[in-house]
């Protein structure tokens, strides 16, 4: 028996490949540094493609669209015409989709108070909306706009020539934002897009493999996302930050809180033995815009990876990607209880690649449990 699973290989994939000791990370065999230089279209285009994942190409959903985007359809900070990444050419119409499913998904949505819980909104807005329900297009933009209206801000209307990540920050914040920020929320999103089988994967791959539908698959992914073991750390790395305050104070406040038996928020892994290879992607992007705490967060991550080792000797505990995603987004002007939402509006293309993958097996997942209680 292995409880939770850990090394225990359950399917052969050809979406990403990790190297835990080594720190390497890949996605269809791109470095995850092209992946997010490249963007969330074009990652989205090389998962599905790789998973036999078929998309709706976008010219039905262009002309419903047209003249609903009517903050400024057509100003994207890309131009007028999508590009087209040289080593995606279906990037280009899976932006032109996008846009066209956000202007759908923000009719559709149902009210989603404040006082709901993010994921239960998303849930929420996935569960009501009349969308096909095997459309990936459909519900990722879904996703995409839910968090952004729950978020609190519907003073604009989706504009269906920008890209996704873009005018997810537009809806998010209520204003355009720069070329600088909307390339780094592109990259974020590119860079957390799938990462193997991490519980809401496994958990979408668990749905489709019974033969149920994709929009099912991903209320269930939610779900295991929701939990905070999976998808709440970035937020309290926050609350870490503005606790030290100063870069100065690390030390002293990082060995207080072990020696009050605290954890360190954003340290650690289940699968990398060294620095989450993401958080220096994510690093290098947060140093890019002006109100970014990066050298607070350096000297924060510095102290805690020498106080650990002395206190943990022959355990290896380095960052991990979370702690990058706080000081990114926050920089972002994204509000921390925002983290978790936007996180799964970019994994929910990681899932619809694992589902288009499981369904090809055709198989059942079906693990057997251990019986340790009374005897008849």
């Amino acid at each position: 028996m292995n409880a939770g699973l850990e090394d225990v290989v359950v399917a052969e994939t050809r979406l990403t490949e990790i190297d835990g000791e080594a720190g390497r990370l890949a996605m269809v065999g791109r470095p995850v540094a092209e992946v997010a230089e490249a963007g969330l279209e074009a990652a989205a285009a090389w998962l599905w493609e790789a998973a036999g994942v078929e998309v709706e190409q976008g010219e039905g959903r262009d002309a419903r669209s047209q003249g609903i985007g009517s903050q400024g359809a057509g100003r994207g900070s890309q131009g007028d015409a999508p590009a087209e990444h040289p080593a995606s050419p279906h990037a280009a119409s899976i932006r032109r989709a996008l846009g066209a499913a956000r202007v759908e998904a923000w009719a559709a949505l149902p009210p989603l108070p404040r006082s709901l819980d993010g994921m239960d909104a998303l849930m929420l807005a996935l569960a009501t909306s009349p969308c096909d329900r095997e459309d990936p297009i459909a519900i990722t933009a879904t996703l995409g706009v839910a968090a952004a209206a729950w978020a609190g801000r519907r003073s604009l209307d989706p504009d269906p020539s920008l890209p996704h990540a873009e005018d997810l920050l537009r809806l998010l914040r209520g204003a355009s934002p720069s070329p600088l920020e909307a390339r780094a929320l592109d990259s974020y999103l590119a860079t957390v897009v799938d990462h193997g089988l991490n519980a809401s994967t496994f958990a979408a791959r668990v749905v489709a493999s019974t033969g149920s539908d994709l929009r099912s698959a991903v209320l269930g992914a939610l779900g295991a996302l929701k939990g905070p073991l999976h998808g709440g750390a970035p937020g309290p790395v926050l609350d870490m930050l503005d606790a030290v305050g100063r870069p100065e104070q690390a030390p002293a406040w990082v060995e207080a809180e072990l020696a009050a038996g605290h954890r360190i928020m954003g340290m650690g892994h289940r699968v990398y033995r060294v620095r989450d290879p993401r958080a220096a992607v994510l690093e290098r992007t947060a140093a890019t815009l002006p109100r970014s705490r990066v050298p607070l967060a350096r000297a924060v991550e510095a102290a805690a990876e020498a106080a650990l080792t002395a206190h943990k000797p022959g355990r290896r505990i380095r960052a991990n990607v979370e702690f990058q995603t706080a000081v990114l987004l926050d920089a972002l002007g994204i509000d921390r209880r925002s983290f978790t939402t936007l996180f799964a509006a970019s994994r929910v293309v990681g899932w619809v690649a694992h589902v288009g993958e499981q369904r090809r097996t055709g198989r059942l997942i079906r693990p057997r449990a251990r019986y340790v209680g009374p005897r008849a």
